[in-house]
Parts: structure tokens; C-alpha cells; sequence
């Protein structure tokens, strides 16, 4: 069958697992870490791509940083970058769907490096217009080198999942 129209096809399965990943996602930022709460979203985000594609895992993406703002794991100052985040974690699942085929750490470490290049790039640039130097670099600092290891650890957590899903 096309996998388009497999992709399209909504079964009581797809809906369960999407309710399950999207519940993950969105519980995740109540452990109010971001070492916890950054891997477990990143995994949750890889794991969607493999079992639903790429469509359903950026849906999936759209929450979690809004979570993270309402609850306080993300500073109100930082609220400007939800956009940024959002769109993130969409470069982080569209380079891990596209690349994963061809080997699933290729996809990985790709789809990594290019989410905490683009956060890493558009924060300083957006933390810098909004605030004071001494502030804005101290605030900087959540959406430089943590996204790249909580992205790398949820990729881990992920292989782990899918290898027991034997989805890999």
C-alpha cells in the first residue's frame, strides 16, 4: 500500500499511540527539569516519528513548550521563544524522519545538532533585543548546549524504546 495513504489512515491503534506519546509530551514538563523533562520530550517526539510519522510528531511538538512556560520550567521571559522552540523541535523530526531510513544516528546527531543550532541562533539574537546583557546571557544559557545533550539523551531513550518495540 502507498505509505502516503498509510499515513492517512486513522486506526484505533494510531490513536491510541498518539494520545499516549501526545500525554507524554505534555506530562513531561511537570517534572520541572529540564534534564528530565528535555530527553523525555525529545524521545517522545522520536518515537512519534517512527510510529506515525513525521506529521503527527510535529502536532505532538506543538505542546509541550507551552506546558513548560505555564508551570514555570520555562521562565515567562523566555515566553518570545515558544515559536523558536516549536519549530525546533519540527527540524529536530523532520531531519530524524528523513535521515533515519538511512541510519537512525545519522538522523540523530544530525537532527540534534540542527535544533540546538537554530535554538542556540535565534535565542541570542531574540534574548539580546529583549533584554539586558547581564540577563539575557544568563537566560541564554537553557537554549544553548542543554538542548543539544537533552536532544542526544531523548534519541537514546528512543532507541531503547523502539528496539523494544522492534520498530528499528
Amino acid at each position: 500500500m502507498n505509505t502516503q495513504v498509510e499515513n492517512l489512515t486513522i486506526t484505533r491503534t494510531r490513536v491510541i499511540e498518539f494520545v499516549l506519546l501526545l500525554g507524554i509530551a505534555t506530562a513531561a514538563p511537570l517534572l520541572h527539569n529540564q534534564f528530565v523533562t528535555g530527553p523525555i520530550v525529545n524521545a517522545t517526539l522520536l518515537v512519534a516519528v517512527a510510529l506515525l510519522g513525521m506529521r503527527d510528531a510535529i502536532l505532538i511538538g506543538l505542546i509541550p513548550c507551552s506546558i513548560a512556560l505555564a508551570i514555570g520550567l520555562l521562565p515567562p521571559m523566555l515566553a518570545p521563544m515558544i515559536p523558536f522552540i516549536i519549530v525546533g523541535n519540527a527540524i529536530l523530526v523532520v531531519t530524524f524522519g528523513y535521515l533515519r531510513q538511512r541510519n537512525y544516528w545519522l538522523g540523530l546527531v544530525s537532527g540534534s545538532i540542527l535544533k540546538f543550532a537554530f535554538l542556540f541562533g535565534t535565542s541570542s539574537i531574540v534574548i539580546s533585543l529583549l533584554f539586558n546583557q547581564n540577563l539575557a546571557s544568563s537566560v541564554a544559557v537553557m537554549m544553548s548546549w542543554p538542548q543539544l545533550v537533552t536532544a542526544l539523551a531523548g534519541g537514546m531513550i528512543a532507541y531503547g524504546v523502539l528496539r523494544g518495540l522492534r520498530k528499528l
